[in-house]
């Protein structure tokens, strides 16, 4: 598996399940795609979500009618209870060619991965499904110990802009920009107070 960042505004995704997993998933891709959840039931959630419902129990219905709505999808989602009717829609899926990921069965051949991030970063980690708990947890680790993060991918962005106009060796420019990465004092500033550590910032690295 080789990983992506894929712009999905405008996509069709849909999702087969109604459940917990589902309205996790439909949150996901809410945010930018077209969002088509398929089951004979929602949860309370689903109901909040900007997302399309058809109500619909997959075990009733032929292959025929399933690819007829996975028809024009840029990625379909698995989510039911039973792993072989998730098997079943992932097989129709790839005589269609149509991306599949599989919450409950085969694997698919597409991993949604746990993701943390901010408006200057994403992170995105996955166990390719071995343990989605250690890709939560190694999420949580990074949120908990860099708050700053966000922080500092912009102050980094704003001090490699700086040093280009000021700085001509290449080699100096990514030295000075490794040493603030690894100045902790910085780091507990930025949290407080991201204004003040650009001040600091100034005075310590480009001596204003």
């Amino acid at each position: 598996m080789i990983p992506l960042f894929v712009d999905c505004s405008g996509k069709r995704i849909i999702i087969f399940g109604g459940g917990e997993v589902a309205s996790r998933k439909a949150a996901y891709f809410s945010r930018e795609a077209d969002v088509l959840v398929v089951s004979r039931s929602f949860s309370p959630k689903m109901s909040t979500l900007p997302v399309q419902r058809r109500v619909l129990d997959v075990s009733t219905v032929s292959d025929e009618d399933i690819a007829g709505i996975t028809n024009e999808a840029f990625l379909v989602i698995g989510t039911l209870p039973d792993p072989s009717s998730n098997n079943r829609i992932g097989a129709i899926c790839k005589n269609q060619k149509i991306l599949f990921n599989n919450a409950e069965g085969h694997a698919g051949d597409v991993i949604i991965p746990s993701v943390t991030g901010g408006d200057n970063y994403t992170l995105a980690i996955s166990t390719r499904g071995s343990s989605p708990a250690l890709s939560r947890f190694i999420r949580q680790q990074i949120e908990m110990h860099y708050p700053a993060l966000d922080e500092m991918v912009a102050l980094q962005h704003e001090l490699r802009e700086q040093l280009k106009r000021i700085e001509p060796s290449q080699v100096r420019r990514n030295a000075i920009l490794r040493e603030v990465l690894h100045d902790k004092a910085l780091w507990e500033i930025l949290e407080k107070d991201p204004d003040k550590a650009r001040v600091e910032l100034k005075r310590r690295y480009l001596h204003v």
